[in-house]
């Protein structure tokens, strides 16, 4: 069983009227919001969300740029496979539209299209891979945007300690990028509810359908506080559970 989040809950709001207020922050301040978004998943998932909202008129259509190749390449094949979609997702296509698209998006593949969006001014989101900051073109934009105050850089994902996302959530003042030290001027947000990740909450409800307890629940996934807050977890509940050690091997 995965601990990701161990621990720890996403939190009461939707993600979505998050994301909805981050978006209308932007507007107000006319800067950027700077997403990292792993390419296959949740780049198409804040898409849909996007669109969502822009349609209820929630948000002003703003543009919006997928800066990422391989997300580029993904996000027709989230489209394609019908046979994968959601009611809500199953309705919009039937109905000629594309969930996955607000208003005003734009693909970037080339890095003449990438290197563009540095002009780009006033309100816009900006979605790049990769998700937790360790690499891609999301490290041009944040070298570029991160001094600006206007900006906001929001994560929407798991960021795992060490990584420059993780220091961003963590207060970070100063980022290590291509030799040099990007001062931190913008605004940093996070929304735990795009996670794919379960949270404490959901995991626990998960546990609850089961008619009795497997005989033993090995703990995975996980860094070391969140796998203790996990085997607690499990301990009140009365559930056998271990987090194996690296390389640890278990007879079953």
């Amino acid at each position: 069983m995965e601990s990701t989040y161990g621990g720890r809950l996403h939190g009461d709001a939707p993600p979505g009227d998050a994301l909805r207020d981050e978006v209308l922050r932007a507007v107000r301040q006319q800067g950027a919001l700077l997403v990292p978004a792993f390419a296959v998943g949740r780049t198409q998932e804040i898409l849909f969300t996007l669109r969502d909202l822009e349609g209820r008129g929630a948000i002003p259509s703003i543009p919006v740029f997928v800066d990422s190749p391989m997300a580029v390449d993904a996000t027709p094949i989230f489209l394609a496979h019908r046979e994968d979609h959601d009611d809500e997702m199953s309705r919009l296509v039937a109905a000629g539209e594309d969930p996955l698209r607000p208003g005003k998006l734009a693909f970037c593949r080339s890095p003449e299209q990438s290197r563009a969006l540095n002009g780009e001014t006033g309100a816009c989101v900006i979605l790049s891979a990769s998700g937790m900051a360790t690499g891609g073109r999301i490290l041009h934009h944040l070298r570029q945007r991160l001094p600006d105050p206007r900006t906001t850089v929001l994560l929407v994902g798991y960021q795992a300690a060490g990584t420059r996302g993780w220091s961003l959530q963590n207060g970070a003042a100063t980022l290590r990028m291509f030799g040099e030290d990007v001062p931190v001027r913008a605004r940093v947000a996070s929304i735990g509810g795009f996670s794919a990740h379960a949270d404490e909450a959901e995991l626990t409800r998960w546990l609850a359908t089961f008619p009795s307890p497997p005989r033993r629940t090995f703990l995975v996934h996980g860094e070391p506080a969140a796998l203790a807050a996990a085997q607690a977890r499990m301990d009140r509940l009365g559930w056998p559970s271990r987090a194996p050690a690296h390389l640890e091997e278990v007879p079953l």
